[in-house]
């Protein structure tokens, strides 16, 4: 059962919690141990809380799961873990996280908080409205990069959280966009019922707005006067380069590999993107901390 639990957590999608450390990379203070510390803390707390978000949704959704052909051998759909275990980890998960919120910040555990209610509101309502779903989906990635910044103590980039809500609301478009594809492919109705409500025609204008806004936002970012002074440099917007190829390559992702269980798993086992990804961060932290 040990097994199917960690599995349940979903360690794999921590990764996503990275945006907690965008604000202390961004402001510069990579080489201030507290600072980094405080990052490291909101990103373990932020991990922890994410899984217990994770048991939640399979908790919600174990019906559903049990009818779909590939989430019917999640561990509690499969009966691997029990509900009542999943319940216990969640709440353990949920109080663990809280509480070494608050030895953070007070205004860190608000964010964790925020976090919390948006996915309980999403959970057992916002995911049936079309499109609300994704934006709710986006405010959880905005609300880890506010959290890093409270818990670094650094000020937030507001150019920093115009990309990262664009950034979210194109990942979330692109596992909407990548549901109908398998929906359409396969001819089997998905156990997400707002698919319904979703025009594919719609998503794919919206997921190349929103990713062409990202990369476009992101330039203006890096070519701005008081970015090149804080920074000292014209090298940033080498990076973009990053960005663009990364949100090119998330789209045959999405249109291409409709066997994967979500977009965001096979960009963890695509070659291409991981590369394009650890290339990137390098690369900024490069031209950030060493020109």
């Amino acid at each position: 059962m040990l097994r199917g639990l960690i599995k349940t957590m979903r360690p794999h999608q921590w990764v996503k919690n990275l945006f907690v450390l965008a604000p202390v990379i961004f402001a510069q203070e990579l080489f201030d141990l507290r600072k980094v510390l405080g990052a490291l803390a909101g990103f373990a707390c932020f991990s922890l809380l994410a899984s217990a978000v994770y048991v939640l949704n399979d908790l919600v959704d174990v019906d559903a799961d049990r009818a779909h052909p590939v989430k019917k051998n999640r561990p509690i759909a499969s009966g691997a873990v029990t509900e009542r275990a999943a319940a216990l980890v969640m709440i353990a998960l949920g109080v663990v996280a809280l509480g070494a919120g608050w030895f953070v910040s007070a205004w860190f555990l608000a964010s964790l908080a925020g976090y919390l209610a948006n996915n309980i509101a999403y959970s057992f309502g916002l995911k049936r409205v079309a499109y609300v779903d994704v934006l709710s989906i986006a405010l959880g990635f905005e609300l880890r990069v506010v959290a890093g910044s409270f818990a670094a103590d650094v000020p937030p980039s507001l150019y920093l959280l115009i990309v990262t809500f664009l950034l979210a609301t194109f990942l979330g478009l692109g596992k909407r966009m990548h549901e109908l594809v398998v929906q359409e492919r396969t001819g089997s109705a998905s156990s997400r019922k707002v698919l319904e409500r979703y025009s594919r025609r719609a998503v794919n204008v919206l997921l190349w707005i929103t990713g062409t806004a990202t990369f476009a936002t992101y330039c203006v970012y890096t070519l701005d006067p008081h970015t090149r002074a804080a920074f000292g440099t014209d090298l940033l917007i080498v990076t973009s380069v990053f960005l663009l190829v990364g949100v090119l390559r998330f789209i045959h992702l999405v249109r291409n590999r409709p066997e994967s269980e979500s977009p965001t798993e096979e960009m963890l086992r695509d070659g291409p993107f991981l590369a394009t990804g650890v290339l990137g961060v390098v690369t900024t932290i490069a031209i950030i901390y060493l020109t």
